[in-house]
């Protein structure tokens, strides 16, 4: 009865949210400001917070466990999100108050893609059990690859899916307004709005291919796989615009998902098998280093910064 219970509770808070947002917030598209998104993500936070202390008064203390630590490695994964989404908007041109539009529809379709995957991905492992062993390679893969990244792989990412989009799909080169489609002489367009949907739709799947197997490293009940999973993923969109406008105060974080990746995948392989307590500290304490490190680089350059634009400001102030 707890888990129909926690189910039920689960379906009607995202319907419950997604209703409000669609039928109240949407009406007038805006560009939230700082204090709005901070707002929004301290609710969707609060509202995992309450669903995992659900789980653990229901379920005990494993399953609670479990839960938050599920739920912080997606957490930690919807910031690399924000990073990705920031240069497909940008690359884009995308109006800040069309922004919000996008990601609504990115995110609810997110949704409904990784409850198929997450579903199916639990019901392969429970009957295939040797699946462990891909899932675990996948995520050491990524994780290496994260540690080794470098500075402008992202802008080249979506290029490919970008080129494909628009010569299979007859897409207009321009906005309108905040518009997926359109009519021209009668036939039906995409506009870019639209690409940038799809290419937002896309790189979030490639992205649940490493967030899904992380968490069922952790644990293979459905209701914590896809609770944690989909409570961060809808908290997704006010993480962005609280986290927009400050990536360059993260630079170090690409290097502690790498970690905490491959720290997941060698536990799913049983390389390494530390109780839940252990591995939930170990993925706090290295989200907390890598934003530490971060912090301390940006405030060391943040005076040089400075010095450079005032000298800038000086020389264009200047006569000849």
């Amino acid at each position: 009865m707890a888990g129909i219970a926690l189910w039920t509770a689960l379906v009607l808070l995202i319907t419950g949210l997604l209703a409000l947002d669609l039928g109240v917030f949407q009406r007038k598209a805006h560009h939230p400001s700082f204090k709005e998104a901070a707002g929004w993500s301290a609710a969707w936070i609060t509202l995992a917070l309450l669903f995992g202390a659900g789980i653990w008064w229901t379920r005990g203390a494993q399953s609670g466990l479990e839960f938050f630590t599920g739920y912080l490695i997606e957490l930690s994964l919807s910031v690399d999100n924000v990073f990705l989404f920031a240069v497909i908007f940008t690359a884009y041109g995308v109006a800040p108050s069309s922004q919000r539009r996008v990601l609504f529809w990115g995110i609810l379709s997110a949704a409904a893609m990784r409850a198929i995957m997450i579903f199916a991905g639990t019901a392969l492992l429970q009957r295939f059990h040797w699946l462990i062993y891909p899932f675990g390679a996948l995520l050491l893969f990524t994780g290496a690859r994260l540690l080794i990244k470098k500075q402008g792989d992202e802008e080249a990412a979506h290029k490919p899916l970008a080129a494909w989009l628009e010569r299979h799909l007859p897409v207009v080169a321009r906005f309108e307004a905040d518009q997926f489609f359109t009519r021209v002489d009668g036939r039906v367009y995409a506009t870019r709005l639209f690409l940038v949907l799809a290419i937002v739709e896309a790189t979030d799947l490639v992205f649940a291919l490493d967030s899904i197997p992380a968490v069922l490293a952790v644990t293979r009940d459905p209701l914590i796989v896809f609770s944690s999973n989909i409570l961060a993923i809808l908290g997704l969109r006010s993480l962005y615009f609280l986290l927009s406008g400050m990536m360059d105060r993260f630079e170090y974080l690409p290097y502690g998902l790498g970690v905490i990746l491959m720290f997941v995948g060698l536990k799913m392989v049983g390389v390494i098998k530390p109780p839940i307590v252990l591995a939930l500290l170990a993925i706090a304490l290295i989200l907390a280093a890598s934003a530490a490190a971060s912090w301390l680089k940006a405030r060391r350059r943040s005076p040089a910064d400075a010095n450079d634009l005032a000298v800038r400001e000086e020389w264009e102030a200047s006569p000849d």
